[in-house]
């Protein structure tokens, strides 16, 4: 039995297509598909990892999220509601009506238990997470933010401008492989 339906007949998923309710979509013009913050079935790990710190209710979990991921992400509606869904059908929440109206989510003990089965999958996503959010930041940094830009510029302007000798394509990708290799080597 469902309990979370708060549909729009049109919203955006996480990869950036509008969608109908019935799942039916198109990119929206301008905007190029970002890589998902997490995984298939991932975000229910760190939901249930979220309720093991106190019930909760599905607007502090959207936040709760965004915190996680330092602002960087912050899942929809109905990106919340249907994994919620799915963990009440499994049986790892629990509902119940609080007086203000509002559902009042508690992890189980099926819950608990299967987020301690699949303990070294959600500290790989928190570490993963930790990463992502050291990347953005990175890349908000005026400096290295320039830096890339002029790569992306050069690239740019060697490579897609018109038709390149093989020997020139060789050299550029050589020079590449080189900094990624020093980058890589630095402490």
């Amino acid at each position: 039995m469902r309990h979370f339906h708060r549909y729009h007949d049109l919203h955006s998923d996480a990869h950036g297509m509008r969608r109908n309710r019935h799942g039916h979509g198109h990119h929206e013009e301008g905007h190029a598909r970002r890589p998902r913050f997490f995984g298939h079935g991932e975000l229910r790990l760190v939901m249930l990892d979220i309720l093991t710190r106190g019930a909760s209710h599905g607007y502090e979990l959207i936040k709760e999220i965004e915190a996680l991921t330092g602002g960087n992400y912050t899942p929809s509606p109905g990106v919340i509601y249907p994994t919620l869904d799915f963990l009440q059908e499994q049986h790892f929440i629990s509902l119940s009506e609080e007086e203000s109206g509002r559902k009042k989510i508690v992890i189980t003990e099926a819950g608990t238990a299967w987020l301690e089965e699949n303990s070294d999958h959600l500290a790989h996503i928190h570490a993963r997470v930790k990463a992502r959010i050291i990347g953005h930041e990175l890349r908000k940094n005026p400096e290295m933010k320039r830096a890339l830009e002029n790569l992306k510029a050069v690239l740019d302007l060697k490579v897609n401008q018109a038709p390149i000798e093989p020997t020139l394509l060789k050299k550029i990708v050589g020079i590449i492989d080189k900094a990624a290799l020093e980058i890589s080597q630095l402490d």
